[in-house]
């Protein structure tokens, strides 16, 4: 599967964990930023995650900041994102199961690396159910 992600300098860190985790599952990986821990803004990132994932070049996305409240915020703005901010596994189970989430937020300051990790594999291992009532619901959001 091809994965863009990108994080603030508050996800930095955690964001080349996720890499390495995804890498290692066969997974291939853009990496659109930030490339040092130095402060930025996040909105240019999450944007650029979200607009590669809405065209189609990549599969599923994943961005990470400090809380991961903003990421999600600026993701869900571009238009064929469905963006989850996930702090647990049965949420990034669930949001794929039933949303068809193809973007996946994170906060690196309140999920640590053993629960991202798991909140990881389980987002981008879990199929969409596509039972008629989600896909309606989903429609219906997309409208």
């Amino acid at each position: 599967m091809k994965v863009a992600i990108g994080a603030d300098h508050g996800g930095f860190e955690r964001k080349g964990e996720v890499i390495g985790q995804l890498r290692a599952a066969g997974h291939e990986v853009k990496d659109f930023g930030t490339y040092t821990p130095d402060s930025c803004d996040y909105p240019e990132i999450g944007r650029s995650v979200a607009k590669a994932v809405a065209s189609g070049e990549y599969d599923r996305g994943i961005v990470i900041c400090t809380t991961g409240i903003g990421m999600s915020i600026v993701a869900n703005k571009v238009s064929g994102v469905r963006c989850a901010l996930c702090g647990d596994v049965t949420s990034a189970r669930l949001t794929r199961l039933h949303n068809d989430a193809n973007v996946l937020a994170m906060g690196a300051a309140v999920t640590g690396p053993i629960i991202t990790r798991d909140i990881v594999d389980v987002f981008m291992n879990t199929e969409f159910s596509n039972e008629e009532k989600h896909v309606r619901r989903i429609s219906q959001i997309e409208e």
